[in-house]
């Protein structure tokens, strides 16, 4: 989890690095950057119409340039980054689809509940025509779905008694505005009165009966009184300007921020005295204010904030958050780390996949599990002190250059979703390629796996923690006052050796206890030598001997010997395997006689049996590779007590026998710890 969240940190620090290359390459190429100011007087007509379009005032009266600029200017400063946003509006001809309304449930659903927006709804009653045609319509949607109006139609067809019951019987257009300024508010529904039927006169009532909404102030007693006033709202956003009505941005803006923030108009068209504003720091007009309890902000100083609908509601979600803008941007960023274990993750395509759709489900689910007591939580009546706290916090490192520069990164890129697909999938690319040649220095093999071969290991792995749970998550040691484990009998009634083995995870190997071989000490050359001539004297008599009671032993004999010592009887005592040369008089034939073939140093050291875990059997030779134990060699037990060399009993069990190769106990069950017998107090030393 964490190198995915730096890995997602590495990649929003790349996206900063590259916004500031794209500025740095505008500027070279045009000599501007989207911070300066723009000239109205230098721009055309119809720029200057798309920028009155994009901020909501209205100019079909005004016929000539110099009216329409002067109406620009008094909206507010236009900088480059606002001219370009909307020419690359206007250009972009999205067709925005309009709801169409099933019945009365749906209509009250989204429109009489929602508490925090505007909708504009065309009635058509039965067997009449709508009021605005087609082609008007649809300008009708696209102008007002700028301002975040959402439109949608209503066929009386569909439910007569409901519109009867309204009183709709013949074609109209219905407007929906929250009625008081608190937040989940009712809604008011406003009908359409008006003779001319075009797109600017609707949009003009619709941004007048929105605008009623916005405090309006016209002197400067009225100011200063407003000023002064401490109410609920702890935000306030003022405009200062020469106009008849807010933009229609900021009328939208203030159903949106129901609640949260308190919008004032402030209009000094016929003002004459205009001390007080200089005495608050207001020296010229338009001035977008933002007045917060830490002192006052002026809005469009800083990179990315226009006097557009996008930037000032980006702007006011930074400073005044709802816990739904705090649970979305939570989900976002969980779901974009979650989706760099896309390329995180080394071998097939298919094992990338459903490792991803895992920990995409994993990352949600415990997101949505973290978020539930945090909602409790906030729910507490004790906890208003925090909540003011909080936002405190939040106004004052989002009134920063630095905020604001994410601020302008955020609505480039959100404005521009191919570049951002393109840049995390290169970043994950990258991330694919140094990865991969990670682990190929490291020798990992899962990095050439293919599809069949993975499925195979998934099915393998999937059918072994079905049919044999216990042995996958029992791991070794564990307590269990069973002696003889019942599973293991069952397992072998289900799968027989003869017909199929078991599937048995080998996750257990890494609980079995490991140490170092150590002898106490090393004779001298001489004693060496003499020992080995003796021990060549006595080989023959000895071999002739084992031979013979070999022979008369049977397979089972042997097998019943190997179970005696699995469950109590040492297989080598103390006093014949002190010494690897040395060796225990049931061991079989070849086994004696490599042991006197591969006579070493090692033969003459005494084992450190204090060492070795006391449930494991004291022996010096490893019965998968014939070999004696050498000094400061890595051995591994096995619950039975059979000690081995580590590398061959890890061999021996990957390959896929599960048991003790002398006693065929279970390598993963557990079994009745050995004693080592005790000395009679009677018994001579040997």
């Amino acid at each position: 989890m964490w190198v995915k969240l730096c890995c997602l940190l590495l990649y929003f620090l790349a996206l900063f690095v590259l916004a500031r290359v794209f500025e740095a390459v505008a500027w070279y190429e045009s000599g501007f950057l989207a911070t300066q100011l723009v000239d109205p007087v230098a721009l055309s007509f119809r720029k200057l119409r798309t920028i009155l379009e994009c901020r909501g005032l209205g100019h079909s009266g005004l016929p000539e340039k110099k009216d329409v600029r002067e109406l620009v200017e008094k909206s507010g400063d236009l900088m480059e980054g606002e001219l370009y946003s909307a020419l690359k509006e206007e250009e972009a001809s999205e067709s925005v689809s309009s709801t169409n309304f099933s019945g009365e449930m749906h209509f009250y659903e989204l429109v009489e509940d929602t508490k925090d927006g505007i909708w504009l709804v065309q009635v058509i009653a039965n067997d009449r025509s709508p009021l605005v045609g087609k082609v008007h319509w649809e300008k009708m949607v696209k102008k007002v779905s700028r301002f975040g109006i959402r439109a949608g139609t209503f066929n009386c067809s569909s439910d007569p008694r409901y519109c009867r019951r309204r009183g709709w019987l013949k074609s109209t257009l219905i407007m929906s505005v929250p009625q008081t300024s608190t937040s989940k508010g009712k809604v008011m529904l406003k009908e359409y009165s008006g003779r001319k039927i075009e797109v600017e006169h609707i949009f003009k009532w619709i941004t007048a009966h929105a605008a009623s909404r916005i405090k309006t102030i016209y002197n400067s007693e009225h100011l200063k009184e407003e000023w002064n006033k401490s109410d609920q709202y702890r935000v306030k956003i003022y405009l200062f300007a020469n106009l008849d009505q807010p933009p229609a941005f900021f009328s939208a803006l203030s159903v949106k921020f129901t609640g949260r923030v308190e919008f004032i108009f402030v209009n000094v068209e016929n003002w004459d005295n205009r001390s007080y504003m200089a005495e608050i720091g207001i020296y010229k007009t338009p001035s977008y204010i933002l007045r917060t309890p830490e002192g006052i902000y002026r809005y469009g100083n800083n990179t990315g904030e226009f006097i557009s609908l996008r930037a000032m509601d980006s702007f006011l979600r930074s400073l005044q958050p709802e816990v739904n803008d705090l649970f979305v941007l939570s989900l976002v960023l969980v779901n974009l780390m979650a989706w760099m274990d896309l390329f995180i993750t080394q071998g097939a395509t298919i094992k990338r996949f459903v490792v991803l759709i895992s920990t995409l489900g994993t990352y949600n689910s415990l997101l949505i599990i973290s978020w539930l007591p945090v909602l409790g939580f906030l729910q507490l009546p004790y906890l208003d002190s925090f909540y003011e706290y909080s936002l405190k916090l939040f106004r004052y490192s989002n009134t920063t250059t630095l905020a604001s520069w994410v601020r302008a990164d955020w609505m480039f890129y959100s404005s521009h979703p191919a570049l951002f697909l393109s840049t995390y999938l290169g970043h994950g690319l990258l991330i694919d390629y140094f990865e991969k040649k990670r682990r190929r220095n490291n020798n990992t093999d899962e990095v050439n796996a293919n599809n069949l071969e993975w499925l195979s290991s998934l099915w393998d792995w999937y059918t072994s923690y079905l049919f044999h749970p216990i042995a996958s998550f029992q791991h070794f040691p564990f307590d269990s006052d069973w002696d003889e484990d019942p599973d293991l009998f069952l397992e072998r009634l289900a799968f027989p050796d003869l017909w199929l083995h078991p599937l048995i995870p080998t996750d257990y190997i890494k609980n079995l206890p490991m140490w170092r071989f150590k002898c106490l000490g090393i004779h001298s050359d001489e004693e060496m030598l003499e020992t080995f001539q003796d021990s060549e004297s006595d080989s023959d008599s000895e071999n002739k001997e084992v031979f013979s009671s070999e022979k008369e032993g049977s397979e089972d004999d042997e097998l019943n010997m190997f179970h005696r010592h699995g469950e109590g009887e040492p297989r080598c005592g103390v006093e014949t395997c002190s010494c690897a040369n040395k060796y225990c008089p049931h061991e079989p034939y070849e086994r004696k006689a490599r042991s006197y073939g591969s006579y070493s140093t090692a033969g003459d050291m005494e084992p450190d049996w204090s060492a070795w875990p006391s449930e494991m059997l004291h022996c010096t030779e490893c019965v998968v590779c014939l070999e004696n134990f050498a000094n400061d060699c890595l051995l591994m037990g096995l619950p039975c007590g059979h000690v081995f060399h580590q590398n061959c009993i890890v061999m021996w069990l990957a390959g896929g026998r599960h048991c003790c190769p002398v006693c065929r106990w279970a390598s993963y069950k557990k079994k009745q710890p050995y004693t080592h017998p005790q000395p009679l107090s009677n018994d001579t030393p040997s």
